[in-house]
């Protein structure tokens, strides 16, 4: 199934409802067929039409069943940017949600990302990119170390942003509600060009593989 996306059923929602709690692997797979065609299909046709809407949106994946019970009550995927630079987006039971930015860090992207900080003008307009971010409503985050790395004075103006071995902006995306249309492909495209900037600030300088601009 790709596009067009219709929105997350109703059947969806009580689908994940049946998941909530433990249940127990048998029920897990009476519901197999049912999670696939009323909550993951959805997320691919979602993800198609994002990016026949924006074609630098193109590249995604929309994971499958695992042991895990988490993965059964959360429909997870991501759209890739740069090298582990991310959009991810999550559909539960509250609906659907977004995290955006660099985790899980290859060789080398930490010492880059520290570089870039440190640095006036890069990491003067990272710091603005982030405080627009959080003024907008999405939540900061990532792993922090406890200090500033080594070497650096404790009152840098952008200590905080140093303390990152990731960075990420969050928020909610859609509520339950509004998951039932059709809006989600254009919430989804509207986030991702409010991200652009600082998406592709950590595609220049941690993954150092520019992409297509969003």
């Amino acid at each position: 199934m790709g596009g067009v996306f219709n929105g997350w059923t109703e059947q969806a929602f009580e689908v994940l409802l049946r998941l909530e709690g433990d249940p127990p692997p048998q029920l897990r797979e009476s519901l197999r067929r049912d999670r696939e065609v009323h909550v993951r299909q959805p997320m691919i046709a979602l993800l198609n039409d994002v990016a026949d809407a924006v074609p630098a949106l193109d590249d995604f994946s929309v994971w499958g069943f695992r042991k895990e019970i988490w993965w059964w009550q959360h429909q997870g995927a991501v759209i890739r940017i740069a090298r582990q630079v991310e959009i991810g987006l999550r559909f539960d039971l509250d609906g659907l949600h977004l995290k955006a930015g660099w985790h899980y860090p290859d060789p080398g992207q930490v010492p880059r990302y520290r570089a870039a900080v440190a640095a006036l003008t890069s990491g003067t307009d990272l710091a603005e990119l982030v405080a627009r971010l959080a003024a907008d409503g999405y939540e900061i985050t990532g792993d922090l170390m406890r200090r500033v790395p080594r070497g650096t004075p404790a009152d840098h103006p952008r200590a905080e942003l140093l303390r990152h071995r990731s960075l990420l902006a969050a928020r909610p995306l859609v509520t339950d509600t509004a998951a039932l249309t059709p809006s989600a492909v254009d919430r989804v495209t509207a986030a991702a060009r409010e991200l652009a900037p600082f998406l592709s600030w950590l595609a220049h300088h941690v993954a150092a593989t520019p992409r297509r601009p969003i």
